[in-house]
Protein backbone atom coordinates (compact mmCIF):
# COMPACT_ATOMS: atom_id res chain seq x y z
CA UNK A 1 0.00 0.00 0.00
CA UNK A 2 1.49 2.82 -1.25
CA UNK A 3 -0.47 5.82 -0.55
CA UNK A 4 -1.00 6.91 3.04
CA UNK A 5 -4.91 5.86 4.33
CA UNK A 6 -4.33 6.62 7.68
CA UNK A 7 -5.08 9.94 8.92
CA UNK A 8 -5.00 10.46 12.45
CA UNK A 9 -4.85 8.17 15.79
CA UNK A 10 -8.53 8.62 17.47
CA UNK A 11 -8.54 6.48 20.78
CA UNK A 12 -7.05 4.06 22.44
CA UNK A 13 -9.96 1.05 24.21
CA UNK A 14 -9.29 -0.80 27.89
CA UNK A 15 -10.60 -3.67 29.79
CA UNK A 16 -10.35 -3.46 33.18
CA UNK A 17 -11.37 -5.75 36.18
CA UNK A 18 -11.54 -3.10 38.63
CA UNK A 19 -13.72 -0.61 36.36
CA UNK A 20 -15.14 1.65 39.16
CA UNK A 21 -11.60 1.90 40.32
CA UNK A 22 -10.41 3.14 36.69
CA UNK A 23 -13.09 5.40 35.84
CA UNK A 24 -12.34 7.76 39.00
CA UNK A 25 -9.25 7.65 38.41
CA UNK A 26 -9.40 8.48 34.54
CA UNK A 27 -11.85 11.40 35.33
CA UNK A 28 -11.45 12.74 38.62
CA UNK A 29 -7.27 12.26 38.61
CA UNK A 30 -6.14 12.22 34.97
CA UNK A 31 -8.29 14.89 33.53
CA UNK A 32 -11.09 13.09 30.88
CA UNK A 33 -14.37 13.66 30.95
CA UNK A 34 -17.47 10.68 31.02
CA UNK A 35 -18.61 11.61 27.73
CA UNK A 36 -21.24 8.81 27.62
CA UNK A 37 -21.05 5.56 29.88
CA UNK A 38 -23.21 2.75 30.13
CA UNK A 39 -23.51 -0.39 32.71
CA UNK A 40 -19.67 -1.42 32.40
CA UNK A 41 -18.74 0.69 29.90
CA UNK A 42 -17.45 4.46 29.39
CA UNK A 43 -16.43 6.63 26.73
CA UNK A 44 -13.74 9.27 27.97
CA UNK A 45 -12.81 12.30 26.15
CA UNK A 46 -10.37 14.89 26.04
CA UNK A 47 -10.70 18.59 26.21
CA UNK A 48 -9.97 19.50 23.51
CA UNK A 49 -9.91 16.90 21.32
CA UNK A 50 -12.91 16.65 18.36
CA UNK A 51 -12.61 13.00 19.09
CA UNK A 52 -15.96 11.73 20.51
CA UNK A 53 -13.52 9.65 22.76
CA UNK A 54 -9.94 9.24 23.46
CA UNK A 55 -10.12 5.89 25.85
CA UNK A 56 -12.98 3.83 26.22
CA UNK A 57 -12.87 1.57 29.47
CA UNK A 58 -14.86 -1.72 29.41
CA UNK A 59 -15.87 -4.19 32.62
CA UNK A 60 -14.02 -7.13 31.93
CA UNK A 61 -12.59 -10.22 34.22
CA UNK A 62 -9.39 -10.29 32.66
CA UNK A 63 -6.85 -6.64 32.20
CA UNK A 64 -6.43 -6.10 28.42
CA UNK A 65 -5.93 -3.98 25.39
CA UNK A 66 -9.25 -4.26 23.50
CA UNK A 67 -8.15 -2.03 20.39
CA UNK A 68 -6.56 1.16 19.18
CA UNK A 69 -8.36 3.02 16.82
CA UNK A 70 -7.38 4.99 14.16
CA UNK A 71 -9.11 7.52 11.43
CA UNK A 72 -9.17 7.49 7.57
CA UNK A 73 -10.62 10.28 5.07
CA UNK A 74 -13.49 8.62 4.25
CA UNK A 75 -15.75 5.86 3.40
CA UNK A 76 -13.81 5.06 0.00
CA UNK A 77 -10.15 4.79 1.62
CA UNK A 78 -12.15 2.51 4.53
CA UNK A 79 -13.26 0.16 1.95
CA UNK A 80 -9.77 0.42 0.06
CA UNK A 81 -7.41 0.04 2.99
CA UNK A 82 -9.98 -2.86 4.23
CA UNK A 83 -9.65 -4.63 0.62
CA UNK A 84 -6.46 -4.12 0.63
CA UNK A 85 -5.54 -6.05 4.19
CA UNK A 86 -7.91 -8.94 2.88
CA UNK A 87 -5.95 -9.30 -0.59
CA UNK A 88 -2.60 -9.58 1.99
CA UNK A 89 -4.00 -12.00 4.21
CA UNK A 90 -4.50 -10.16 7.18
CA UNK A 91 -7.24 -11.07 9.39
CA UNK A 92 -10.37 -9.56 9.13
CA UNK A 93 -12.48 -9.43 12.33
CA UNK A 94 -15.44 -7.16 10.87
CA UNK A 95 -16.13 -6.13 7.26
CA UNK A 96 -16.83 -2.39 6.76
CA UNK A 97 -19.77 -1.06 8.05
CA UNK A 98 -21.63 1.66 10.32
CA UNK A 99 -20.30 1.70 13.35
CA UNK A 100 -22.35 1.40 16.98
CA UNK A 101 -20.00 3.65 18.95
CA UNK A 102 -20.59 7.61 20.14
CA UNK A 103 -20.36 9.43 17.21
CA UNK A 104 -21.31 6.57 14.49
CA UNK A 105 -19.03 6.65 11.70
CA UNK A 106 -18.18 3.95 8.93
CA UNK A 107 -15.33 1.62 9.47
CA UNK A 108 -14.18 -2.10 10.78
CA UNK A 109 -11.36 -4.06 12.75
CA UNK A 110 -8.30 -6.36 11.94
CA UNK A 111 -5.75 -8.05 14.01
CA UNK A 112 -2.29 -7.03 13.43
CA UNK A 113 0.68 -9.61 13.39
CA UNK A 114 1.01 -9.31 16.98
CA UNK A 115 -3.20 -10.45 17.59
CA UNK A 116 -3.96 -6.73 18.29
CA UNK A 117 -6.96 -5.60 17.62
CA UNK A 118 -6.86 -2.35 15.33
CA UNK A 119 -10.18 -0.50 13.85
CA UNK A 120 -9.69 2.43 11.19
CA UNK A 121 -12.66 4.68 10.74
CA UNK A 122 -14.08 7.53 8.77
CA UNK A 123 -17.23 10.02 8.46
CA UNK A 124 -17.42 9.61 12.74
CA UNK A 125 -19.32 12.84 14.26
CA UNK A 126 -16.83 15.68 15.29
CA UNK A 127 -17.33 16.12 19.30
CA UNK A 128 -17.82 19.67 20.72
CA UNK A 129 -14.75 20.64 22.40
CA UNK A 130 -13.11 23.52 23.60
CA UNK A 131 -9.94 25.19 23.80
CA UNK A 132 -7.95 24.59 26.93
CA UNK A 133 -7.69 27.77 28.85
CA UNK A 134 -4.30 28.79 30.49
CA UNK A 135 -3.73 27.16 33.34
CA UNK A 136 -5.75 24.12 33.12
CA UNK A 137 -4.18 20.66 33.52
CA UNK A 138 -6.35 18.57 31.49
CA UNK A 139 -5.17 16.66 28.42
CA UNK A 140 -6.21 18.25 25.13
CA UNK A 141 -5.80 15.27 23.10
CA UNK A 142 -4.26 11.30 22.34
CA UNK A 143 -0.91 12.01 21.57
CA UNK A 144 0.59 8.53 21.00
CA UNK A 145 0.03 4.85 21.89
CA UNK A 146 2.89 2.74 22.10
CA UNK A 147 3.06 -1.14 22.59
CA UNK A 148 5.22 -3.99 23.29
CA UNK A 149 6.36 -6.92 20.75
CA UNK A 150 8.41 -9.93 21.64
CA UNK A 151 9.09 -9.40 17.67
CA UNK A 152 9.26 -5.54 17.24
CA UNK A 153 10.78 -6.09 13.56
CA UNK A 154 8.48 -7.70 12.40
CA UNK A 155 5.71 -5.42 13.57
CA UNK A 156 7.68 -2.52 12.37
CA UNK A 157 7.28 -3.76 8.86
CA UNK A 158 3.76 -4.98 9.48
CA UNK A 159 2.35 -1.10 10.21
CA UNK A 160 4.83 0.21 7.43
CA UNK A 161 3.80 -2.47 4.66
CA UNK A 162 -0.25 -2.34 5.73
CA UNK A 163 -1.08 0.83 7.10
CA UNK A 164 1.95 2.57 5.53
CA UNK A 165 3.48 4.52 8.54
CA UNK A 166 6.17 5.75 8.21
CA UNK A 167 9.62 5.79 10.48
CA UNK A 168 10.48 8.82 12.14
CA UNK A 169 13.53 7.65 14.91
CA UNK A 170 15.12 4.55 16.52
CA UNK A 171 16.30 4.14 19.90
CA UNK A 172 19.16 1.68 20.31
CA UNK A 173 21.76 0.69 23.10
CA UNK A 174 25.04 -0.90 22.60
CA UNK A 175 24.18 -4.35 24.87
CA UNK A 176 20.45 -4.41 23.50
CA UNK A 177 20.64 -3.35 19.86
CA UNK A 178 17.07 -1.80 18.51
CA UNK A 179 14.84 -1.33 21.36
CA UNK A 180 12.49 1.61 20.26
CA UNK A 181 10.83 2.41 17.13
CA UNK A 182 8.56 5.95 16.29
CA UNK A 183 6.02 5.68 13.50
CA UNK A 184 3.96 8.40 12.18
CA UNK A 185 1.03 8.58 9.88
CA UNK A 186 0.87 12.64 9.03
CA UNK A 187 4.02 15.47 10.13
CA UNK A 188 3.48 14.17 14.03
CA UNK A 189 6.90 12.73 14.56
CA UNK A 190 5.08 9.80 15.85
CA UNK A 191 1.25 8.14 16.46
CA UNK A 192 2.44 5.52 17.19
CA UNK A 193 5.44 3.11 18.18
CA UNK A 194 6.76 0.15 18.86
CA UNK A 195 8.86 -1.50 21.73
CA UNK A 196 10.80 -4.45 22.21
CA UNK A 197 9.17 -6.32 25.30
CA UNK A 198 8.95 -9.58 26.53
CA UNK A 199 5.23 -10.42 25.32
CA UNK A 200 2.65 -8.37 23.81
CA UNK A 201 1.35 -5.40 25.89
CA UNK A 202 0.20 -2.04 25.82
CA UNK A 203 3.78 -0.22 26.86
CA UNK A 204 1.64 3.44 27.59
CA UNK A 205 -0.43 5.52 25.85
CA UNK A 206 -0.09 9.19 25.84
CA UNK A 207 -1.75 12.30 26.54
CA UNK A 208 -0.60 16.25 25.01
CA UNK A 209 -1.23 19.26 27.43
CA UNK A 210 -1.89 22.71 26.53
CA UNK A 211 1.68 23.66 27.23
CA UNK A 212 4.70 23.57 29.60
CA UNK A 213 2.92 25.23 32.65
CA UNK A 214 -0.30 22.42 32.17
CA UNK A 215 2.40 19.87 31.92
CA UNK A 216 3.94 20.63 34.73
CA UNK A 217 0.70 21.57 37.06
CA UNK A 218 -0.95 18.02 35.88
CA UNK A 219 2.14 16.23 37.02
CA UNK A 220 2.54 18.05 40.29
CA UNK A 221 -1.49 17.39 40.92
CA UNK A 222 -0.23 13.52 40.41
CA UNK A 223 2.83 13.24 42.59
CA UNK A 224 0.62 15.26 45.54
CA UNK A 225 -2.12 12.62 45.12
CA UNK A 226 0.34 10.28 45.55
CA UNK A 227 -0.06 8.62 42.03
CA UNK A 228 2.95 5.78 41.19
CA UNK A 229 5.20 8.00 39.19
CA UNK A 230 7.59 5.88 36.83
CA UNK A 231 9.79 8.07 35.11
CA UNK A 232 10.11 11.95 34.51
CA UNK A 233 9.30 14.91 34.75
CA UNK A 234 12.13 15.43 31.40
CA UNK A 235 12.22 16.16 27.77
CA UNK A 236 13.42 13.31 25.52
CA UNK A 237 15.82 13.59 22.16
CA UNK A 238 13.34 11.33 19.75
CA UNK A 239 10.57 13.97 19.07
CA UNK A 240 11.55 16.64 21.64
CA UNK A 241 8.58 16.11 23.76
CA UNK A 242 8.45 16.59 27.62
CA UNK A 243 7.32 13.33 29.41
CA UNK A 244 6.23 12.32 32.85
CA UNK A 245 5.11 8.43 32.95
CA UNK A 246 2.67 7.15 35.44
CA UNK A 247 0.71 4.19 36.21
CA UNK A 248 -2.85 4.04 36.47
CA UNK A 249 -4.61 1.58 38.94
CA UNK A 250 -4.21 -1.76 36.92
CA UNK A 251 -0.42 -0.53 36.29
CA UNK A 252 -1.15 0.47 32.54
CA UNK A 253 1.96 3.44 31.79
CA UNK A 254 0.38 6.50 30.79
CA UNK A 255 1.93 9.89 30.22
CA UNK A 256 1.24 13.77 30.16
CA UNK A 257 3.43 15.52 27.38
CA UNK A 258 3.68 18.55 25.53
CA UNK A 259 5.11 20.33 22.48
CA UNK A 260 5.87 16.80 20.83
CA UNK A 261 7.99 17.81 17.16
CA UNK A 262 6.34 18.19 13.81
CA UNK A 263 8.34 17.49 11.16
CA UNK A 264 8.97 17.89 7.33
CA UNK A 265 8.35 14.98 5.97
CA UNK A 266 10.11 15.71 2.41
CA UNK A 267 12.75 16.04 4.24
CA UNK A 268 13.46 14.27 7.52
CA UNK A 269 15.95 11.35 7.34
CA UNK A 270 15.09 8.93 10.38
CA UNK A 271 17.77 9.02 13.47
CA UNK A 272 18.97 6.01 15.24
CA UNK A 273 19.31 7.48 18.81
CA UNK A 274 21.99 5.87 21.50
CA UNK A 275 19.28 5.40 24.63
CA UNK A 276 22.26 4.73 27.06
CA UNK A 277 23.27 8.86 26.34
CA UNK A 278 21.35 10.49 29.21
CA UNK A 279 20.88 13.01 27.12
CA UNK A 280 18.99 11.57 24.81
CA UNK A 281 16.66 10.00 27.07
CA UNK A 282 16.22 13.21 29.01
CA UNK A 283 18.01 16.66 27.51
CA UNK A 284 16.96 18.08 30.52
CA UNK A 285 18.48 16.02 33.01
CA UNK A 286 15.50 16.29 35.19
CA UNK A 287 13.71 12.98 35.41
CA UNK A 288 14.89 10.00 37.33
CA UNK A 289 17.77 7.95 35.68
CA UNK A 290 16.83 5.20 32.88
CA UNK A 291 16.89 1.91 34.56
CA UNK A 292 15.75 -1.66 34.43
CA UNK A 293 12.94 -1.07 36.70
CA UNK A 294 11.91 2.33 34.60
CA UNK A 295 11.83 0.35 31.79
CA UNK A 296 10.28 -3.16 33.52
CA UNK A 297 7.25 -0.66 35.04
CA UNK A 298 6.03 -0.67 30.66
CA UNK A 299 6.56 -4.05 30.28
CA UNK A 300 2.74 -4.31 31.31
CA UNK A 301 1.00 -7.46 31.94
CA UNK A 302 0.94 -9.91 28.86
CA UNK A 303 -2.75 -9.01 27.21
CA UNK A 304 -5.10 -11.22 27.12
CA UNK A 305 -6.67 -10.53 24.41
CA UNK A 306 -4.37 -11.30 21.56
CA UNK A 307 -6.04 -12.85 18.79
CA UNK A 308 -9.29 -12.47 20.83
CA UNK A 309 -11.61 -9.63 19.30
CA UNK A 310 -13.12 -7.27 22.03
CA UNK A 311 -16.68 -7.95 22.60
CA UNK A 312 -17.90 -4.53 22.04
Amino acid sequence: MTERLITHLRHVDLAVPDYAQQLEFYTSMWGLTPETSDDGIAFLAAAGSPEQYSVRLRRADEKRLDLVSFGAANAADVDAMAEQLGRDGVSLITEPDKLQTPGGGYGFRFFDNDGRTIEVSSDVAVRQHRKVEEGESVPVKLSHVVVNSPNPEQTVAFYEKHLSFALSDTLFSPHMGEVMWFMRTNPQHHSFAVARGPHVALHHASFEMRGIDEYMRGTGRLLRAGVEKVWGPGRHMAGNNTFSYFLDPHGNTLEYTTELERLDEDSWHPHIYDFSDPEVTDQWGTANPMSEFVAKQSFNDPDRGVFVAPPV
